[in-house]
């Protein structure tokens, strides 16, 4: 029982302390924490890889995950980004249906804790100004995400390209919602 409510209050602590969820109050995050699942990883297996489809975002409870950005198999990482207790991943596929732009490897054993699309929908009927706040959320990431690519793609090559290939983008779809 002991050994349960340290593990408890751990989970708690990390979800708590997010940067990603930090719009929520204290009740709020409780109630997210409800829908999240542990997961335990040896080092050097992967969460996930390049290409996958997003299921669902991850929270560091213990341990050190680095993405990676492999172009193919044969391809060696040139650089990654190294995540640590408390960080999070993997939360645009949450909101938008995306394929994983990055392997995740745990460089050490690893305690995530999951939260993935059904737990979303589920927090979307429960709790839907929970769920609001979380699409917030991820609409500013999206929106910083677009925003320095845009300004990438405009230093590599010129304003007219970088805001063609924006508006290609919206306009080239059929459907906005997709």
């Amino acid at each position: 029982m002991k050994q349960k409510l340290k593990r408890l209050t751990n989970q708690a602590k990390i979800v708590f302390n997010s940067k990603f969820i930090k719009n929520l109050s204290a009740a709020e995050r409780f109630e997210f924490l409800q829908l999240c699942h542990r997961r335990s990883y040896k080092e050097g297996e992967y969460v996930f890889y390049r290409n996958d489809p997003g299921t669902g975002m991850y929270f560091i409870e213990d341990g050190q995950v680095e993405l990676t950005f492999n172009l193919d198999d044969n391809e060696e990482s040139k650089e990654g980004f190294l995540l640590e207790t408390s960080d999070s991943f993997g939360a645009l596929s949450i909101g938008y249906n995306l394929r994983r732009k990055s392997s995740a490897r745990c460089i050490t054993d690893c305690t995530l804790l999951g939260f993935f699309k059904p737990d979303f929908e589920l927090l979307m009927e429960r709790h839907p100004q929970i769920a609001v706040k979380f699409l917030q959320t991820l609409s500013n990431i999206a929106l910083r995400q677009l925003e320095r690519a845009t300004n990438k793609i405009e230093e590599l090559s010129d304003a007219h390209t970088a805001v063609k290939i924006e508006f290609e983008a919206y306009y080239e779809q059929k459907d906005p919602n997709e």
